[in-house]
């Protein structure tokens, strides 16, 4: 036994005495029931022996039969025996599983209690439904088995001793080997076990932290390298579990010679067992004890040990060990913005990993020949679109609802792949560049802001954690922030995000992007609730802040503003600059006239 599965005994033998000791009736009541067992095994074998040699092979065939009478009532009895064993074990049983149950929802609320991180125990779903079933099962099987196996076996091998002591010589070695090499594998087999536990926790673990940061993987593009984590969990599951049968196999093994090994031993020792006075009828019963009562037995412990006592030993640790050390929650991807709503409580936010790039020599984003259908049949919503926008030139996008305006901010945030041609942000595909990396060049703010439920200054330096109180400040000059701010509380006050209007959450969202270190930002009508003033304001900041700005407008001004416009209208993109486009574009045109100003 490892120090480990020792150090486990330990804490667990104290709660395990005070829980057997409140339940001592129903130990007595199953212990009298298990006696009865145990008369049921010794009356089989030896009803059988005296019946042969007392009856048909002493010419009484009326006495044999009175004693394989004996035999069926033995038998037919188990049934009864059975019942009462099952009565009384669902009493030791079902408090089990009621404690365990309390345990595990005080542990899980105890950690929700102390919040922070780390203070989700997300692996409690796994205790009270899995490794609650499991405990309980397995702790109903060996107190079944182990009561079974003494019991009967008392009975058998003092059936085998009233026989003949020889029958003992013969029998016991092989069983003894049998169980021997059975023992040999419960170490390795729980120590399997545990680790088929810890995968299964961790794998339920990864499944709801990735579903509570669905927007920041979908926003920053690590999805991928997600989908890959958890791709390994389940690769580690499986190994453990392939491992877990492996030793299964071992333990049929084990079983195979415990149960097999004795019966032909028996029949090979017939010849020295009749010449030191076994009788056949002695004989009949030593083959009627192995096959009716002690190699069942036999059977059935080694397969509950095997399998039940390795798992309720890892799992009434885990529920009932100390508590484990709490992790660290793990950061989302940085470099982007999505989604709307109070996102996760955090106290801080990723950096944008370090990365530099030459923007002076390369197009800070390029478009080739891009196409992009939502189905195979389907009409391109971008058909064959050429793009080059220069280091730090303002673009802004305008067309009809629906006509691929989002689509493309999409694209070029790497979060949407194109149907045919390439997309390349600072000189190289955005495919060909690791997550990590392509987050630090590119910043998307889409139209619904996201603001998580932390302190202001953490929801506004969530891509940048190393900004200071002043550049803090000077931003919230900028965009005209300080007004809410001051109603907030100051940067250190908690953010509410329900109780910011849509407005206020692109503007802590403008804020965010405007602090960023990337170098390209794409706006998603991620001003469209803001009034035409702060609008104006909002982009004049963020178009005075080194790098590109890509914008899909939502006013006729944010058009002006810019260097030059997309016009998307779904047959044949132009670009160019506003009075280059009201002269050649009549769906640009059309637009001026109905666009609010």
């Amino acid at each position: 036994m490892t120090s480990a599965e020792a150090g486990t005994l330990r804490r667990l033998a104290p709660p395990a005495r005070r829980f057997l000791a409140h339940r001592k009736g129903v130990l007595v009541r199953l212990a009298l029931w298990s006696l009865a067992e145990s008369g049921q095994a010794f009356l089989v074998g030896h009803a059988v022996a005296r019946s042969v040699d007392e009856g048909f092979l002493a010419g009484d065939p009326r006495r044999g039969l009175l004693w394989l009478g004996i035999a069926l009532v033995a038998v037919l009895s188990g049934a009864r025996v059975v019942r009462g064993v099952f009565a009384q074990l669902a009493g030791v049983t079902e408090p089990l599983r009621d404690g365990l149950v309390r345990r595990a929802v005080d542990r899980s609320m105890a950690r929700a209690a102390r919040g922070g991180p780390g203070g989700t125990d997300r692996a409690a779903v796994s205790r009270l439904t899995n490794q609650v079933e499991i405990a309980r099962d397995s702790f109903a099987g060996l107190v079944l088995t182990l009561r079974s196996f003494v019991f009967t076996a008392a009975g058998a091998l003092l059936g085998l001793l009233s026989l003949h002591p020889a029958l003992l010589v013969v029998v016991l070695p092989p069983l003894a080997a049998g169980l021997a090499l059975f023992l040999v594998t419960l170490r390795p087999m729980a120590a399997a076990q545990r680790r088929a536990l810890a995968a299964d926790e961790a794998l339920g673990d990864h499944a709801a932290r990735a579903r509570a940061a669905l927007r920041d993987l979908a926003a920053c593009g690590t999805g991928p390298g997600v989908e890959r984590s958890g791709a390994d969990l389940v690769a580690d599951a499986a190994a453990a579990a392939r491992t877990l049968a492996g030793w299964a196999a071992v333990r049929t093994a084990a079983l195979g010679v415990a149960g097999h090994l004795p019966v032909l031993a028996l029949l090979v020792a017939v010849e020295w067992l009749r010449g030191h006075g076994v009788s056949v009828g002695a004989l009949l019963g030593a083959f009627t004890y192995l096959v009716q009562s002690l190699l069942p037995a036999l059977h059935t412990l080694m397969t509950a040990l095997g399998a039940a006592g390795s798992r309720l030993l890892v799992v009434l640790d885990r529920i009932l060990g100390p508590e484990p050390e709490p992790e660290p929650e793990p950061e989302p991807g940085s470099g982007s913005e999505s989604g709307s709503g109070s996102g996760p409580s955090t106290a801080s936010a990723p950096r944008a990993a370090a990365f530099t790039v030459d923007t002076a020599a390369v197009p800070a984003l390029e478009l080739r020949a891009v196409t992009l259908s939502y189905g195979v049949r389907a009409e391109p919503v971008l058909d064959a679109l050429d793009l080059c926008v220069a280091p730090g030139e303002h673009l802004a996008v305008v067309g009809p609802s629906g006509i691929g305006k989002s689509t493309l901010t999409r694209l070029v945030a790497g979060t949407l792949a194109p149907s045919r041609g390439e997309v390349r942000v600072a000189g190289r595909p955005v495919t060909a560049r690791p997550a990590a990396e392509f987050a630090a060049l590119r910043v998307l703010v889409p139209q619904d802001a996201y603001v998580f439920s932390g302190t202001v200054g953490d929801n506004l330096a969530y891509l940048r954690t190393d900004a200071s109180r002043a550049e803090l400040d000077a931003a919230v000059g900028a965009f005209g922030l300080g007004p809410l701010v001051e109603r907030l509380g100051g940067l250190d006050a908690t953010v509410r995000p329900a109780e910011l209007s849509p407005g206020e959450r692109q503007l802590v969202a403008l804020v965010r992007a405007y602090l960023s270190p990337a170098p390209l930002l794409l706006l998603d009508e991620a001003t469209c609730h803001l009034d035409p003033a702060s609008e104006a304001r909002a982009e004049e900041a963020l178009a005075g802040r080194a790098g590109t700005l890509v914008v899909v407008a939502h006013r006729l001004s944010s058009a002006v503003r810019a260097d030059r416009t997309l016009v998307l209208d779904g047959v044949r993109a132009q670009c160019g600059t506003h009075a280059e486009l009201l002269g050649r574009s009549p769906l640009y045109r059309d637009l001026t006239g109905h666009w609010k100003s």
